[in-house]
């Protein structure tokens, strides 16, 4: 039979402090880095892209014709359209290639975080800038005044290529995000639900 303590018996040892978990935090900031690794690498491969987007719409964007009489250039078709089409090619343009680089990445990563969302929205946004600043580079020159002069008076010749309506670099951005958000709530498997709480007895 144990005796019972006295004010003179040693108390017993308290119970150990539970140790931090060291390997958990070690084991998410892996996990956080290698998400901001692969954001990293899809927004610089999307953002390449805008090459292809700049050769597509120097390629298929209608050209505005010109005229000079020598003194004045104008619009050798007041009536033409062109300038619209090439604002329309370049958003169906985006939202095709949107579409496309979403798809690209969730093949990839399905299982992306929010870092990787967010790379794709960046590297789209740059793709579209990309694609505008190289299309309008490799089209016909801006120097129009210098252009008339080369050709000579009465000979058309092209206007530059132009963005009018610069809310048109959103549409790769906005198509890249809606395919991705819809591929994810098709395809990505969804979290079991808590079971019902059993009713009193």
């Amino acid at each position: 039979m144990t005796a019972p303590l006295t004010p003179h018996d040693p108390e017993p040892d308290a119970a150990p402090e539970l140790p931090v978990d060291e390997d958990l935090t070690r084991v998410r900031a892996e996990e956080t880095v290698a998400e901001l690794r692969q954001a990293s690498v899809v927004t610089v491969a999307v953002a390449v892209c805008g090459v292809l987007l700049g050769l597509l719409w120097v390629w298929l964007a209608p050209r505005v014709p010109l005229i000079s009489d020598g003194k004045a250039v104008y619009l050798k078709n007041t009536e033409g359209e062109q300038a619209i089409g090439a604002d329309g090619w370049f958003a169906f343009l985006g939202l095709f290639l949107g579409a496309l680089s979403a798809v690209a990445v969730f093949l990839w990563r399905r299982a992306g975080g929010i870092a990787l969302v967010l790379g794709l929205a960046a590297g789209s946004l740059l793709a579209s800038v990309v694609g505008w600043r190289l299309g309008v580079w490799l089209g016909p020159t801006s120097d129009v005044v210098a252009h008339a002069k080369a050709v000579g008076k009465n000979v058309v010749f092209d206007a530059p290529l132009k963005l009018g309506a610069k809310g048109m670099l959103l549409a790769w951005p906005l198509a890249a995000m809606a395919t991705h958000l819809g591929l994810t709530a098709l395809f990505t498997p969804r979290d079991p639900e808590p079971p019902l709480p059993l009713p009193l007895p």
